[in-house]
């Protein structure tokens, strides 16, 4: 299959993915207004879609490896595209993520992400965001689940190398939760920007849980370590070359 159209068919599935996004938006919004669980499902049906088209329409298969976590947890997971958000979302019973307060105004995605739990978070602001976070669930006013960190704090291309934040050690010591770190290597063939999409195996992986209780500086190093070392060896699964000498 040619360059041309592999390209033209990326483009027909990141067109129907956002037209299912708002129909989905629009089916399940009575439901989703007044339920948690309503908007749950709408964004996990949504989820198993792109899963779904992705793998006839692009070539791109999905899988999740690894004992995905059922309780309260705090899942600090690398971030690559949009792609590791759907695939952990589709995975974990009730997830909820530190997003980026401007996607609180993305049509459809905005909304329903407040109405599962999502956090939104200020750039430059992120302690604050934090400790308010860490108030709410103090209080019982914060939705249980799974909530989801990516400790690099945004997105990373395959096998870039940027340090770990440590909003991921407060949280984990506040809470006084265990620590599920999950690998992936989906950015190979799901970018950051652009249509294309390359065939092939996306995966995330969730790794053995950190139990509660390290101190932060423990906590960070083995997180970075562990996460790291797992994603090189999904880079090199999908056929990308890491580059050692990166710092």
């Amino acid at each position: 299959m040619t360059y041309a159209v592999q390209w033209l068919r990326s483009l027909v599935f990141v067109v129907q993915m956002y037209a299912m996004m708002l129909i989905l938006g629009i089916v399940f919004f009575p439901w989703a207004a007044f339920s948690r669980r309503g908007a749950l499902i709408a964004c996990k049906t949504f989820c198993k879609w792109v899963c779904w088209s992705a793998r006839w329409m692009v070539g791109l298969r999905t899988e999740v490896r690894g004992p995905v976590p059922q309780d309260e947890v705090l899942i600090a997971a690398k971030h690559q595209s949009f792609l590791d958000i759907i695939m952990i979302f589709a995975a974990v019973p009730a997830g909820k993520f530190i997003m980026k307060r401007e996607l609180m105004y993305a049509p459809i995605l905005g909304q329903y992400a407040l109405r599962i739990g999502c956090v939104p978070v200020d750039r430059g602001k992120r302690s604050l965001a934090i400790k308010k976070m860490v108030g709410d669930v103090a209080r019982g006013t914060q939705l249980p689940g799974q909530l989801i960190i990516y400790s690099q704090g945004t997105r990373i291309a395959p096998g870039v190398k940027a340090p770990y934040k440590v909003g991921t050690s407060v949280l984990y010591q506040e809470l006084g939760q265990d620590c599920v770190p999950a690998a992936t290597n989906v950015g190979v063939f799901w970018p950051r920007r652009g249509f294309y999409r390359k065939p092939g195996l996306a995966v995330v992986e969730f790794l053995p849980r950190i139990p509660a209780g390290l101190d932060k500086a423990t906590l960070m190093e083995r997180l970075e370590r562990e996460v790291e070392a797992a994603s090189d060896a999904l880079l090199d699964e999908a056929g990308f070359q890491v580059d050692k000498t990166q710092a």
